[in-house]
């Protein structure tokens, strides 16, 4: 919902002869996370107390904000529509324009947010909400039917960014109230690799990278498929007679014509994935978020030495820490179910 939209509803509960604490808690009931902050609501009770009537913006004065342009919101559309996980650093270098423009044209201009480090809708529609709910209760009824069979036969695989180095900037340390420093803000290096990660309950079954310059389509991805199947077939020989049930997100190459007939060839039965869901998938929600918090701090001279990281971490983990992963889905999408279709915070 908007911020008008908001005022409307604030200016009704003062209407109505609220107090601003009855009137944030009804907006909290009504719209849980999304609800505007209480220096807001205390804010417009002061604004309409003292004669206020509409609920529009000011008009500013002050040079316009040259950056926050529509064509430089169409373009940042673009780029985060082909890659979700991209940054806000990354945005303004390639457009030349400030992190904090970038920052306001997608928290104001597209209504997005960060979810388990994805850029998502701020708000989903009734329609998606009910596809994550359908979904949900498909792939919970399946798990529930044979819990065990599941986990055996469940697949999964999604792509993140790897860093050659992550480290703190202390240049950019400050001092606040007293001599307490601020968290120094993270530096990434430019040189970067895409890691492919296909794995399950027993751990990671193969990984692909991709250079910085490369991209992933459809011909690409048909080729992992492929190779899966073969991964499958050497390191977990109790597959061959079972079919795998296969987990991935709604990238456009995913979804592809090419993809779909190929997924069926194979046969691999294709777990139902909602788009926008990020909170509905273990790589996002588990997987990649511990990886990257190993990898902080890091500092990797080339992409053989990130990729090395990468592997050794994989390889260094438990069996149980990967099941434990998969099996957090069951309690995701029944919190899924239980607010109907919104999305599950951390």
């Amino acid at each position: 919902m908007e911020k008008s939209e908001f005022r409307v509803l604030i200016k009704h509960c003062f209407l109505m002869g609220k107090n601003t604490v009855q009137a944030k808690q009804w907006l909290d009931k009504c719209y849980l996370d999304s609800a505007p902050s209480r220096q807001m609501v205390e804010k417009w009770f002061a604004d309409f107390k003292r004669g206020r009537t509409n609920t529009d913006d000011a008009e500013r004065c002050g040079r316009p904000n040259s950056a926050v342009v529509p064509e430089k919101i169409k373009k940042v559309h673009e780029i985060v529509l082909e890659d979700r996980k991209v940054k806000l650093r990354e945005i303004a270098d390639t457009l030349r324009i400030s992190e904090g423009s970038v920052f306001t044209i997608l928290h104001e201009h597209l209504a997005m947010r960060k979810l388990c480090s994805k850029w998502v809708p701020r708000l989903l529609t009734f329609d998606q909400k009910r596809q994550r709910v359908r979904d949900s209760e498909y792939c919970l009824k399946l798990l529930r039917r044979n819990k065990e069979d599941f986990l055996t036969r469940y697949v999964t695989m999604d792509e993140t960014w790897i860093h050659h180095s992550t480290r703190p900037d202390s240049s950019l340390q400050s001092v606040t109230d007293g001599n307490r420093p601020k968290r120094p803000r993270i530096q990434k290096s430019s040189g970067k690799v895409m890691a492919l990660v296909f794995w399950d309950a027993h751990g990671i079954i193969f990984t692909d990278y991709l250079e910085k310059a490369q991209r992933i389509n459809t011909e690409y991805y048909i080729a992992l498929l492929l190779r899966l199947k073969n991964e499958i077939a050497i390191k977990r020989p109790q597959m061959k007679k079972k079919r795998m049930l296969f987990h991935q997100d709604d990238a456009p190459y995913h979804k592809s014509t090419a993809t779909m007939a190929k997924l069926r060839e194979l046969p691999f039965e294709l777990l139902p994935h909602p788009p926008y869901s990020p909170d509905l998938a273990p790589s996002d929600y588990y997987l990649f978020a511990n990886l990257k918090k190993m990898l902080a701090g890091k500092r990797c001279s080339s992409i053989e030495e990130a990729i090395a990281e990468t592997e050794a971490y994989f390889e260094g983990l438990e069996k149980s820490f990967y099941r434990k992963g998969i099996e957090m889905l069951e309690k995701r999408w029944n919190d899924c179910i239980t607010l109907e279709g919104d999305y599950v915070n951390e």
